[in-house]
């Protein structure tokens, strides 16, 4: 199977609320900055994938707008609504099916024009768990009890796990630089979904960001392009719908991902320098560095979702920040000697889709 590179990223500048530019105009700068940083032209590119979310971008079918700003004018453009992270597994699989050559896949999140809680209760079961207001705290507030006591995560790990995330982000130059708050004030904000404090959420922010992708025949064809990283190994998996105590607590579909990514990588969890988790709250953290057993040094360098998290990109903002860490190119947060990294997303309520990627260093490939 041919070998797959990353030869161009960028993220567009986050902010809480994007205001003094359209969706359109986020889009068409971050996919211009991605083919800037390759080195190429839109006019080289072959195909673009798209990841978005409609409802979230506040406009029916909205790759009709955007398409065009995301580089895919008479290119052939395709589209997957399951987060970010999505993308760049079907950008990879479109490359390796031999039928194109060189792709951009952008994401972006502008949820500061939207209301990210009644999206999520539209998108609960209508029957039964919409009208008991089911929403996206409330799933994670029953994501939280489950892990708490499946892997004993205490209020306090909880709470350290805030302030030390934010530390990390706070050396990220491509973050929000948050000021970093202190364990009373994480402890005293109030109860959004027992035992779920809204110290222990990480800021929703909007923000975009796009991969060039290239075959190894493309980079073969035009030595003067050097990739950044070659995406070694993807695994993804959805788990059951259910919001039930087996499901919360199993991390399952977690499991089948990270397990797939690092088996077709041909690596093991010790080999990773750096790994961005995606980690909607400090719950999450936790029960994901238990899972994958990663923690420590390698654990979210460039501070994840702490540092931004445009929602339904942020794992493909992890991708980049893994790719960016196997390049040399991560800046502050840049771990030394790193030769494999990965990123994780996570979509759904409570975790219920996972994406895990490996990359490995262009100089080691």
């Amino acid at each position: 199977m041919t070998k797959v590179y990353v030869v161009g990223v960028a993220t567009h500048e986050p902010s809480s609320a994007i205001r003094g530019s359209r969706l359109e105009e986020m889009v068409y700068r971050t996919a211009r900055a991605a083919l800037d940083d390759a080195g190429v032209s839109r006019r080289q590119i072959d195909n673009v994938t798209i990841a978005a979310c409609d409802e979230f971008d506040g406009r029916p079918i909205s790759s009709m707008l955007l398409s065009g700003p995301a580089g895919a004018y008479l290119v052939d453009e395709i589209k997957v609504t399951d987060d970010g992270a999505m993308g760049l597994c079907l950008g990879l699989s479109r490359i390796q099916s031999g039928d194109f050559d060189l792709g951009l896949v952008a994401s972006w999140s502008k949820t500061s024009k939207t209301d990210v809680e009644s999206i999520m209760n539209n998108r609960a079961e209508p029957f039964f768990t919409r009208p008991l207001g089911m929403n996206m705290s409330i799933a994670n507030g029953l994501f939280a009890q489950a892990v708490a006591e499946e892997f004993g995560v205490t209020e306090d790990e909880a709470t350290t796990r805030v302030v030390d995330a934010y530390e990390r982000a706070s050396a990220n130059s491509r973050g929000m630089n948050h000021s970093v708050p202190t364990t009373d004030e994480v402890r005293s904000s109030p109860f959004e979904a027992t035992p779920l404090r809204e110290g222990h959420n990480a800021p929703i922010t909007d923000g975009a960001v796009c991969l060039v992708l290239a075959s190894e025949q493309w980079l073969h064809r035009h030595p003067g392009h050097e990739a950044l990283a070659r995406v070694a190994g993807v695994g993804w998996a959805t788990d059951s719908y259910r919001l039930d105590r087996e499901r919360l607590r199993s991390m399952s579909s977690a499991r089948a991902a990270w397990d797939r990514a690092l088996a077709d990588a041909g690596v093991s969890g010790s080999d990773l320098g750096a790994v961005e988790i995606d980690t909607p709250t400090s719950y999450h953290e936790a029960a994901y560095a238990r899972t994958f057993d990663i923690d420590g040094a390698a654990l979210s360098p460039a501070g994840s979702t702490f540092a931004q998290h445009p929602l339904f990109c942020s794992g493909l903002v992890n991708a980049a920040e893994a790719i960016l860490q196997a390049a040399g190119r991560a800046g502050p947060v840049q771990k030394a000697a790193t030769r494999w990294t990965a990123a994780h997303s996570c979509h759904g309520f409570a975790q219920q889709g996972n994406v895990a990627m490996v990359f490995e260093g262009s100089h080691n490939g």
